[in-house]
């Protein structure tokens, strides 16, 4: 939790310093963001992405399916809280009632039992609640481990880590052990689009901000209509 909020406050400081400016009015800070993301794809090809694919050969795929439907059905509360602050009351209790039925029905979360009763999942974090009340984006931020984001996300960052129910696990070792394999599961998730990535983008840094800053917009552009695609790709977050 302290190391998530010196990342914030370091790339808060960065983002005010205004070193590396570019021509790029959505991304000032490209010198310093192009570092982070080589350092981030770095970490990625060497450590982050052959242990996913180790755990996506080993895990059978069912067993892979019930983890990311425990974690995401832990993250579906934090979403339901950030729905409501904005004002979507009818998603926000929605959301709220796919955990109710998937702890309920679902074996604690590990069956998504919710999405065939029609109740589909539909992220929704602090950042764009911040975006339904007005503040702006600010510039395009890439921060080490945490990848993508903007000044107005990673001021919201420290907040999102306290709403994680599982930050509040105990014993320790056991947050921990599960911490590294909710990242593990969601790195392996994203495999193929991120050889899809590999393939398509002639400059990997552009196509991934890009994407980034347009997926975000049509978040807060989704939030402020009530309504939202909850099927857009993450592949753009590490």
């Amino acid at each position: 939790m302290k190391y998530a909020a010196r990342i914030a406050a370091l790339a808060l400081a960065a983002a005010l310093s205004g070193c590396a400016t570019t021509n790029n009015p959505n991304d000032p800070l490209e010198g310093f963001n192009r570092a982070m993301f080589s350092f981030n794809d770095g970490v990625d090809k060497v450590a982050l992405k052959p242990v996913a694919q180790a755990y996506d050969t080993v895990v059978p795929g069912p067993v892979q399916t019930g983890i990311g439907n425990f974690f995401g059905n832990i993250g579906d509360l934090w979403s339901s809280i950030n729905q409501l602050l904005q004002g979507r009351i009818e998603q926000g209790v929605s959301t709220f009632m796919r955990v109710a039925i998937n702890t309920t029905f679902g074996l604690g979360g590990v069956l998504d039992v919710a999405t065939e009763a029609r109740l589909p999942r539909e992220k929704s974090d602090f950042g764009q609640t911040l975006g339904k009340w007005g503040v702006g984006s600010g510039p395009y931020l890439v921060l080490p481990f945490f990848g993508p984001s903007t000044l107005r996300d990673t001021a919201g960052l420290p907040i999102d880590l306290y709403g994680d129910l599982w930050t509040y696990k105990r014993p320790i070792r056991w947050r921990n052990v599960g911490s590294v394999v909710r990242v593990i599961d969601r790195r392996a998730q994203l495999l193929d689009a991120g050889s899809l990535l590999e393939d398509a983008a002639l400059d990997k840094y552009d196509f991934v901000r890009d994407a980034y800053l347009q997926r975000r917009q049509s978040q807060i552009d989704g939030s402020r209509s009530g309504g939202g695609d909850q099927r857009k790709e993450e592949a753009v977050k590490p």
